[in-house]
């Protein structure tokens, strides 16, 4: 653990540092009564009607100081941060152990090392036959069968030897090129720039992305 330690000290310490792959950004509604149990008091969290603005990264680099590994970022809210505002990171997962460390060690970010397991389901839809519209108004239309490809991720945090499921979820994909890329359909290409800055006990991370 001390080499790695080190090495993650000294090989990676210079920003910025530069990701390249894949990722989908997926925002969702969070209670802020939940969103604050995550982030210190001492930010003021962004909310409406008792609401805030969280949801998920996930992320697959292809290039990064620390090659090939996937990300997903667990985002509690949005908190102030005059004159923006800025997400706030509740958990972060990663399969692979320099940048885990790294994000923990370098960072500051509460990452954990987890496992990513990613297949291709395959599952068969009935639909009304859209040509048939004058008999679908009258409700005698007939249906025809289609199948479509998802993306079935499971993500698991691993601790010493043990190892729990952390969420699953089913993306829609599109065309065979998913078999290799198989997140490129599901979100958009990216290439994350990233600098960091310290003001007071914190560390603001700015990533420029570009799709």
């Amino acid at each position: 653990m001390d080499a790695v330690e080190t090495k993650s000290a000294t090989v990676f310490l210079k920003p910025p540092w530069l990701f390249k792959g894949s990722a989908l950004y997926q925002l969702h509604l969070v209670k802020a009564a939940t969103a604050r149990t995550f982030i210190p008091k001492e930010f003021r969290l962004v909310e409406a009607f008792g609401y805030t603005l969280g949801g998920f990264f996930l992320a697959q680099y292809e290039d990064s100081p620390f090659g090939v590994f996937d990300e997903l970022v667990v985002i509690a809210g949005i908190v102030w941060n005059p004159p923006t505002s800025c997400a706030w990171a509740a958990r972060v997962l990663v399969n692979n152990h320099d940048a885990c460390l790294h994000g923990r060690k370098d960072v500051g970010l509460p990452s954990h090392y987890a496992g990513f397991s990613k297949r291709i389901a395959a599952i068969t839809e009935k639909r009304r036959d859209t040509s048939s519209g004058f008999l679908n108004r009258v409700g005698v239309g007939s249906f025809v069968r289609s199948t479509i490809k998802h993306l079935d991720i499971q993500v698991s945090e691993i601790k010493d030897s043990s190892e729990a499921e952390f969420c699953s979820m089913r993306l829609p994909t599109s065309g065979e090129s998913c078999h290799n890329q198989p997140w490129v359909k599901a979100g958009w290409d990216l290439s994350l720039k990233c600098h960091f800055r310290v003001l007071g006990n914190v560390l603001y991370v700015n990533c420029c992305v570009q799709s």
